[in-house]
């Protein structure tokens, strides 16, 4: 195990042309950074922190699986704090699509907590990722060390933070809180009403401290980038339903808000399967919808 301890333990200072600018714009940046990996100062144009409850649970999972995969897919490195919970999850789930991922800790490179990260500290190492404390490589972790960390990881993050389940006292909170003042996006996905880990993140969206999101496109449309590209793509669809006909335009209207069979298509417009068959193979033709399981789909 310990192949992490091979990695030489190196530092950046605030002087270097390498350190991250947006670290530079906080409050009580860090004089120095203590890392193990190979710095690359490009790995944080495109990334965003990923924070939430040390008492994860089945639903929360299931968000980070919905949404790391999709992050990973546009290449956005994801920075979190590298604690049990949603930290590691998050750190694993980028590993498994390939991406790279830099964890923030609340102590020394030399000081492994919580203890079954091990493999997870060589892993990330190994696929291009970085480990970073402010502190010397024997400093041992204490409650103030965490919040202090965290301005660390809200102010390298590109995109903003994204919280996911978070108590209505909790550490997250506490990283939300600095991302604002730091001028960084929030984003939260809500829980249900009645979880003590979901009672953070739905304050913070019923408050308007945070933009709900329910998929990674959520945080993504908020770049201009994508924006332009949204408008682009609708411009190009806005083009091609131009032409339709009437029964075509029915069919649209229908699959704009989700997928249907053809039996359901026939009840909801009240017309046979014959006639609606030559329809959605004609619109296929010309690329308008698609079908997969059974279901059209709009392309």
């Amino acid at each position: 195990m310990n192949d992490w301890k091979k990695w030489e333990i190196k530092t950046v200072e605030i002087t270097d042309k390498e350190y991250p600018e947006s670290l530079k714009k906080i409050k009580r940046p860090p004089k120095k950074l203590y890392y193990r990996g190979n710095w690359n100062a490009d790995i944080f144009e495109k990334s965003i922190a990923v924070v939430g409850s040390r008492r994860v649970t089945r639903y929360g999972k299931g968000v980070i699986d919905k949404f790391i995969p999709d992050l990973v897919a546009e290449n956005i490195t994801i920075i979190s704090g590298f604690m049990y919970g949603v930290d590691s999850i998050s750190h694993l789930k980028c590993l498994e699509f390939g991406g790279k991922t830099v964890a923030v800790l609340g102590s020394g490179l030399d000081i492994l907590y919580p203890r079954e990260n091990e493999k997870l500290y060589s892993q990330i190492l190994e696929q291009g990722g970085l480990m970073i404390s402010e502190y010397e490589k024997d400093f041992r972790a204490a409650l103030w060390t965490f919040p202090q960390r965290n301005r660390i990881v809200a102010g390298l993050s590109s995109l903003g933070v994204l919280i996911i389940e978070a108590g209505i006292k909790s550490g997250s909170l506490i990283t939300a809180r600095l991302a604002k003042e730091q001028k960084k996006k929030v984003f939260a996905v809500c829980g249900q009403i009645d979880s003590k880990v979901s009672e953070g993140t739905n304050w913070l969206i019923k408050t308007g401290q945070a933009k709900m999101v329910t998929e990674a496109g959520d945080i993504l449309m908020t770049q201009p980038s994508h924006k332009a590209m949204a408008r682009q793509r609708k411009g190009k669809q806005m083009d091609m339903w131009a032409g339709l006909d009437k029964n075509e335009r029915e069919v649209v209207d229908l699959l704009v808000n989700e997928g249907l069979d053809i039996d359901e298509i026939s009840r909801k417009l009240s017309k046979n399967v014959a006639e609606l068959s030559v329809t959605t193979s004609m619109m296929q033709m010309k690329n308008l919808i698609e079908e997969e399981g059974g279901k059209f789909y709009l392309i």
